[in-house]
């Protein structure tokens, strides 16, 4: 069951002057109005009925979209009032922003802490300069290191989160960008693919053939390897992949087009899917031989029993195909921790 919810508090765009080559955000905001520290009031009163009675652990409020501490100081303060009222009557439990490393501070952590603040999440996208440059994010991989290490010294909760197949990126810089987030020990991650969206820089690109996303296998690949340098680390990996809710329509029908083949709507469970048949399959081949067809097992816990199988079991179809001397079944064995996979003979 989960056991933590968040009230997500979109303030798209805001806070923001950069165009970096992803984003279609500035097209939406134009047509959006304002949120105002009274919406917020609003949409935790909304948010919270539906949340109790669930034994949920923790209640978040979330500030996402644009760069929350690139907000004017005083309106920054306007918004977390409101939170931190909230949270100080014990109806949430903490406060969290989403933001970019060149708008981190002294002044600016001391007025989160003054909040009481819980969680930062920085928008890295890569540790790579030439990548950042071509991405137009318009900071560089200094400001990421000094920003991770102002946050920790404050005593913030660390988030960072990656983009895969940006213009100029590679298998090898995005290990680079997954061991150096290692090395700033934050909490949580999201690892998204590169999506390409309408009225983006990104997409003339595409069009006149300067772009080339990845395919839906390359974003699983390099994902996948990403993912195990993070998980090995013991970074919670919060997010992998966008959600369709997280393509923000500008044609007022409810998605954006996107294009390309990165897009996934179970891009998590591909990533995961196939780091469990890479696991599983190490260990069958383990076994040792013999001409007699062999019944196996195959357990994994009820969480990770999805990506055991696979997308659309795929995974059991590759088993049953590569491997005809076993007679597999799978099972849930809840002992087993999530993403731990354990092949036995029956």
């Amino acid at each position: 069951m989960k056991k933590h919810a968040i009230i997500p508090i979109f303030i798209p765009h805001r806070g923001c002057p950069n165009d970096c080559v992803f984003c279609n955000q500035k097209a939406i905001t134009a047509r959006q109005p304002d949120v105002t520290p009274s919406d917020v009031r609003g949409i935790i009163e909304t948010y919270l009925p539906t949340l109790s009675g669930r034994g949920l652990e923790t209640i978040e409020v979330a500030f996402f979209g644009g760069s929350f501490t690139g907000l004017p100081i005083e309106e920054q303060s306007a918004f977390l009032s409101v939170a931190h009222e909230y949270k100080t009557k014990g109806l949430i439990d903490k406060i969290h922003m989403s933001t970019r490393p060149d708008y981190i501070d002294e002044e600016i952590l001391d007025n989160l802490r003054r909040f009481d603040a819980d969680t930062i999440e920085l928008g890295v996208q890569s540790f790579d300069d030439g990548v950042l440059t071509a991405a137009g994010r318009g900071h560089t991989a200094e400001d990421v290191y000094k920003a991770c290490s102002l946050i920790r010294e404050y005593g913030f909760e660390l988030g960072i989160q990656l983009m895969i197949g940006l213009p100029g990126d590679s298998l090898e810089k995005c290990l680079y960008s997954a061991r150096e987030t290692v090395r700033m020990k934050p909490s949580i991650a999201r690892l998204y693919p590169t999506i390409v969206l309408e009225d983006t820089a990104l997409f003339e690109m595409y069009r006149a053939g300067v772009y080339h996303p990845l395919t839906t296998e390359e974003a699983v690949a390099i994902t996948k390897e990403m993912y195990r340098i993070l998980a090995a680390a013991g970074i919670n990996i919060i997010r992998v992949g966008l959600k369709s809710t997280d393509l923000i329509s500008g044609s007022g029908e409810g998605s954006d087009h996107t294009w390309g083949h990165t897009y996934h709507p179970a891009f998590r469970q591909l990533v995961e899917g196939e780091i469990a048949r890479e696991d599983i399959e190490a260990q069958l081949k383990r076994l040792p031989g013999g001409n007699e067809k062999r019944r196996i097992t195959v357990s994994s816990n009820g969480v990770s029993f999805s990506n055991m199988v696979g997308n659309s079991a795929r995974n059991r179809r590759y088993f049953e195909e590569k491997y005809p001397q076993f007679s597999m079944r799978f099972a849930v064995d809840e002992s087993l921790p999530d993403m731990a996979f354990r092949v036995s003979e029956s």
